[in-house]
C-alpha cells in the first residue's frame, strides 16, 4: 500500500508509521510518495536536494572557474602586441612566452598543498574570497609588465595567489555531493574552462584590436585590467553567497539539510572503513601518486593546448585579423563543452571512470597527430578541435576519482597534491612546445615558426596517460557508491 504524504517545509506528521516532506522548488511543488519501505520518500527527497543544491552551487562557481580561467591563460591572446611591445622577436620572443607562462605553475605548484589544508580548516566562504580578491589584484598588475623579468615575476605571483582555487573546490564539491553525482557535478563546473575559450578569446581579441591605444594604454594593458576586475568583484560576492558546509546551508530545508548530512557520512564512514587514509598516509598513497602521473600527462597536454593553440591557428589563417583568430580558436572549445558533459554523464550513469577517461586521451591524442601531420589548415583546426574534447573530458571524470577513496583532511592534502604535482605539466607542456618551435623556427630562416614537434610530444604524452587509465585499480566501493 502507497500513501501520497504532503507537507509544508519545516513542518512534520506521521501516517501510517511514515514520514514525508513537501519541498518547495521556484514554481512547483514535490509531492513525496513514501512506500512503505521509505524507499519512493527517500528518492525523492535526494532528487529535490540534488536539485537544489546544483542551482545554488554550480552556476556560480562556473562563473568563478571563467574568471578564473582567464585571467591564467589571457596571456596567450596578449602576446600578439605584447611581446612585441617588449621588443621580443624570433627565438627570444617564444622562450621568454614559454618559460613566463610556464612559471605561472612552478608558484601554484609551491603553495597548492597548504592552500587546500588551509581551506578545509578555515572553510572554503573566507579562503576562495582571499585567492580570488589576490589573483584578481595581480592580473590587473599585469600592465606593469616591462620585460621578461617582470612577467616571470607577475606570472609566478599569479600562481602563488591562484594556489588552492581548484582543488579546493573540487573538495567542497565532495561536501554537497554524494559520490555517484560527482563526475557530473565536476563536468558542469568544468565546463567553465570551455566556455572561457569559448567566450572569453573573442572577448580578448576584441580589446586586443579596438581598445589599443585608449587612454594611453596598449590592447594588452586594456586586457588584463579589464579581466582582472571581475575576479575582485566576485572575492567580495563569495564572502556573502557561499555556504562552508550543508549543516550550514539556511536556503536547505531541516529534513533536506538532515538528510544530505546523514547521507554524505555514510559515504564517508563507508570510505573509510575500507580505505582509512589518514592526512599523512594519503600522501604516500601509491594510488595518489598513480593519479598524479595520470594528471601530469593531460596537465601536459592542456598547457601546451592553452598556451599555443591559439598561436598555431594564427599561423594557418593568416591575414586575418586578431579578432577573427580569435572567433576561430572559439571553435575547440565549444566541441569540448559538448563532448565533456556528454562523456561526463554517461560516466556516471554507468558507474565506470577508468576507460572514460583513457577513451578521452586516445581521442585527444589523435586530434594532436591529425593537427602535426597535415598542413591543410581545416584540418588542423579539426585536429585541434578533437584534442580539446579529448583534453577536457578527461578531467571531470578524473577528479572523481580521488574522491572515491578519499575523504576530509586526507581528501585535502591528496588532491591538492595531485593537483599540484601533476598541473607540473602545466610548465612542462608550454616550455616543451616553445623549445621545440624556436629548433623548427630556427632551421627555416627565422619565417616560419612550426610547432609540429610539440604536437607530436602533446600526443604520444595524451597516449601514455589512456594507458595509465586503463592501469588504475577499480575501486568497488567507489561504483556502488
Amino acid at each position: 500500500m502507497r500513501c501520497a504524504l504532503s507537507y509544508r517545509p519545516g513542518e512534520s506528521g506521521e501516517a501510517g508509521g511514515r514520514r514525508g516532506w513537501l519541498m518547495s522548488d521556484p514554481g512547483r511543488e514535490a509531492i513525496i510518495q513514501a512506500a512503505p519501505d521509505g524507499r519512493g520518500s527517500n528518492e525523492a527527497l535526494e532528487r529535490i536536494v540534488l536539485w537544489k543544491v546544483s542551482l545554488r552551487l554550480l552556476p556560480f562557481l562556473f562563473v568563478l572557474y571563467v574568471v578564473n580561467i582567464l585571467d591564467r591563460v589571457n596571456v596567450a591572446i596578449a602576446r600578439w602586441q605584447m611581446l612585441p611591445d617588449l621588443g621580443l622577436e624570433g627565438d627570444r620572443a617564444e622562450e621568454v612566452y614559454g618559460l613566463g607562462f610556464g612559471i605561472f605553475y612552478i608558484g601554484y605548484v609551491l603553495f597548492e598543498v597548504p592552500s587546500n589544508l588551509l581551506l578545509h580548516r578555515v572553510g572554503a566562504r573566507f579562503w576562495v574570497s582571499r585567492i580570488m580578491v589576490s589573483w584578481g589584484i595581480i592580473s590587473a598588475a599585469m600592465i606593469y609588465v616591462r620585460g621578461p623579468a617582470s612577467l616571470y615575476a607577475l606570472r609566478f605571483l599569479l600562481g602563488v595567489a591562484e594556489a588552492g582555487f581548484f582543488p579546493g573546490i573540487i573538495l567542497y564539491l565532495s561536501y554537497w555531493f554524494p559520490a555517484r553525482q560527482r563526475a557530473r557535478a565536476v563536468a558542469i563546473f568544468m565546463m567553465a574552462s570551455p566556455v572561457a575559450g569559448l567566450v572569453g578569446n573573442p572577448v580578448s581579441g576584441a580589446i586586443l584590436e579596438y581598445l589599443s591605444g585608449t587612454g594611453g594604454l596598449a590592447g594588452w594593458q586594456w586586457l588584463f585590467l579589464l579581466e582582472g576586475i571581475p575576479s575582485v568583484v566576485l572575492g567580495f560576492c563569495v564572502w556573502f553567497y557561499l555556504s562552508d558546509r550543508p549543516e550550514q546551508a539556511r536556503w536547505l530545508t531541516p529534513p533536506e539539510r538532515e538528510w544530505l548530512v546523514a547521507h554524505l557520512s555514510g559515504e564517508a564512514k563507508r570510505r573509510d572503513e575500507h580505505h582509512g587514509l589518514s592526512r599523512l598516509s594519503a600522501l604516500a598513497n601509491p594510488r595518489v601518486w598513480h593519479l598524479i602521473a595520470l594528471y601530469f600527462t593531460v596537465a601536459t597536454a592542456a598547457g601546451g593546448f592553452a598556451s599555443y593553440a591559439p598561436t598555431i591557428v594564427k599561423g594557418q589563417f593568416r591575414g586575418l585579423s586578431d579578432f577573427t583568430i580569435s572567433v576561430l580558436t572559439a571553435i575547440p572549445s565549444a566541441a569540448a563543452m559538448v563532448g565533456m558533459v556528454v562523456i561526463g554523464i554517461h560516466s556516471d550513469r554507468t558507474g565506470e571512470r577508468r576507460r572514460h577517461v583513457a577513451a578521452s586521451a586516445f581521442l585527444g591524442a589523435v586530434g594532436w597527430v591529425l593537427a602535426a601531420a597535415t598542413d591543410d589548415s581545416r584540418l588542423v583546426l579539426l585536429g585541434l578541435v578533437l584534442a580539446q574534447v579529448g583534453i577536457m573530458s578527461m578531467l571531470p571524470i578524473f577528479w572523481a576519482l580521488p574522491t572515491s577513496f578519499l575523504g576530509g583532511a586526507a581528501a585535502a592534502g591528496g588532491i591538492a597534491l595531485i593537483n599540484s604535482v601533476g598541473n607540473l605539466g602545466g610548465f612542462w607542456g608550454p616550455y616543451v612546445m616553445s623549445q621545440l618551435a624556436v629548433a623548427t623556427h630556427s632551421d627555416t630562416g627565422g619565417t616560419i615558426v612550426s610547432y609540429t614537434g610539440g604536437m607530436k610530444v602533446m600526443a604520444w604524452t595524451l597516449g601514455l596517460g589512456g594507458l595509465l587509465a586503463l592501469c588504475l585499480r577499480q575501486d568497488s566501493t567507489s561504483r556502488a557508491q
